[in-house]
């Protein structure tokens, strides 16, 4: 795996690099990692607070996790059991529902759908666009949290409609679709 690792107002140590890269090992035993993946960690300093954001850039499917505490070693630590549980979460739905051999087919059908947007009042900070893969709603959930996001846009496989599922605040999830079918 090729590692990048940025400091934003904090230096980064030899000590700090190597902690990195020995706890991110262990989601070698979840799929195979190459040296084409390539895993970007940024590590900040917010007065009393240190941040750490992970992603890991698989070919489809990229696994990002934030986490905040007043100790770096502590956040690494909670970034990276969030990106295993995250894992085993994606693998365990997966083999239940339809086989070992459907976790490889979720992994490569994840679209990239990865940071979440902070918007100022009425001005675009971002704008995104990706292909609408046709899937079942139980992909899309799937997919969503994986992410890690609260909804997920994708093209309904059963009848052809833009459809938007989300999770609920009562708890549950919801969908919203598109009147008009995909021609």
């Amino acid at each position: 795996m090729k590692y990048q690792i940025i400091g934003k107002n904090i230096q980064v140590t030899d000590a700090i690099s190597s902690t990195i890269k020995k706890k991110l090992s262990k989601m070698d035993k979840f799929f195979l990692i190459n040296d084409e993946v390539e895993c970007r960690a940024v590590v900040s300093a917010h007065g009393q607070s240190q941040k750490v954001e992970i992603t890991i850039f698989l070919p489809t499917v990229p696994l990002r996790v934030e986490v905040e505490n007043e100790d770096l070693y502590t956040a690494i630590d909670f970034a990276v059991d969030k990106l295993v549980g995250q894992m085993r979460k994606l693998k365990t739905r997966m083999y239940r529902s339809n086989g070992r051999e459907s976790f490889a087919k979720a992994v490569q059908f994840l679209e990239e759908q990865n940071e979440e947007e902070s918007q100022e009042e009425d001005v675009v900070v971002r704008a995104k666009s990706y292909y609408l893969q046709p899937m079942k709603i139980d992909e899309a959930i799937l997919r969503m949290e994986a992410l890690g996001h609260d909804f997920f846009l994708y093209l309904d496989k059963d009848d052809d409609r833009v459809s938007v599922v989300y999770i609920r605040r009562e708890g549950g999830y919801g969908v919203i679709q598109a009147e008009n079918p995909m021609a």
